[in-house]
């Protein structure tokens, strides 16, 4: 049974969440996989993350499923059973293309299917969105604009850190509400790093959480917690439980980055899920007052979602 989240005067309620995509579709892996071949792979994304509801199940936490539209069209059963157990879905967006390598009518039109898909799947909006590989930086934050226009509540695509393929350096490090360009707001939930002597030292999972020592991702996550008094995201992929997946031909630094301690992820996994209070994004926001608590709205079959304005780039 899944636990409510904290009161007002408990330890911050920080977001454990899972994006939902398969091996085949990350970045590190597209030298050697072309999107073309996609449909040919093998599926291992439903077993894997029906492994991580079993776990999450054991452990009563709730969490928020960011779920690739491309996976949700073609295991829609899996999407219905991640919403039966209690979580929360939200929105990785369609293609798992990076946002600034979009133009803002492809932006719009492949999130449009992606949440539809998502809500017609079970039958309520969806209020959440992150994009592929936190896309969102200072070239695409036009991408804002068109998250609000769909109906979005929040977004948690920005990592305030630098990096090859994403990073907004100098963003606001904690839960707030973020500005897009045409002056309006919606909950932004970015990423979290930790600061080790003047370094900063990102703590959020995924990679990082397999590849740093357990120690130092849980001396990060203490001080977020504990020194700044506020509340971390805290994400992984189906595919890091997934030790024997395929193994591809490509450079050693994205090998590095894909494959490495794949093995040992469960169980660090069951650690840091017994270490903190973790909830869905949803539930973490709105402890922070940055979301406000609504009954759903319900999702009309085939219903399109407002394209009312389109913002500049820039």
């Amino acid at each position: 049974m899944l636990h409510p989240p904290p009161g007002p005067s408990a330890r911050p309620l920080n977001a454990f969440t899972v994006d939902v995509e398969d091996y085949f579709h990350v970045a590190a892996l597209s030298s050697a996989i072309p999107r073309d071949s996609w449909s040919s792979r093998e599926l291992r994304v439903e077993g894997n993350t029906e492994r991580l509801l079993q776990i999450l199940g054991e452990r009563g936490t709730r969490a928020t499923f960011f779920v690739l539209g491309w996976v949700a069209e073609r295991v829609p059963g899996l999407v219905r059973r991640i919403a039966a157990a209690g979580h929360e879905l939200a929105c990785h967006g369609y293609s798992h293309k990076l946002v600034y390598t979009q133009t803002p009518a492809e932006f719009r039109e492949e999130t449009v299917r992606a949440k539809n898909c998502l809500e017609d799947t079970i039958g309520h909006s969806v209020l959440g969105y992150r994009a592929a590989s936190f896309s969102v930086t200072r070239q695409s934050l036009w991408a804002l604009d068109i998250l609000i226009d769909l109906g979005f509540r929040y977004d948690s695509s920005i990592f305030p850190i630098h990096h090859d393929l994403y990073g907004l350096p100098g963003a606001i490090p904690e839960p707030h509400r973020v500005s897009a360009p045409s002056g309006r707001t919606l909950a932004e939930f970015p990423m979290s790093a930790a600061t080790f002597l003047g370094l900063q030292v990102p703590v959020s999972g995924g990679g990082y959480f397999r590849i740093l020592p357990y120690w130092l991702t849980r001396a990060g996550l203490k001080q977020i917690n504990e020194q700044l008094q506020r509340p971390f995201a805290f994400y992984l992929h189906p595919w890091e439980l997934d030790p024997g997946q395929p193994r591809f031909e490509v450079s050693a630094f994205s090998r590095f980055r894909h494959y490495t301690h794949l093995s040992r992820c469960e169980a660090r996994l069951r650690r840091v899920l017994g270490d903190f209070a973790f909830g869905s994004m949803e539930e973490a926001l709105q402890q922070r007052g940055l979301l406000a608590t609504e009954a759903r709205r319900l999702r009309p079959l085939l219903a399109t979602p407002p394209l009312a304005h389109q913002p500049s780039v820039g």
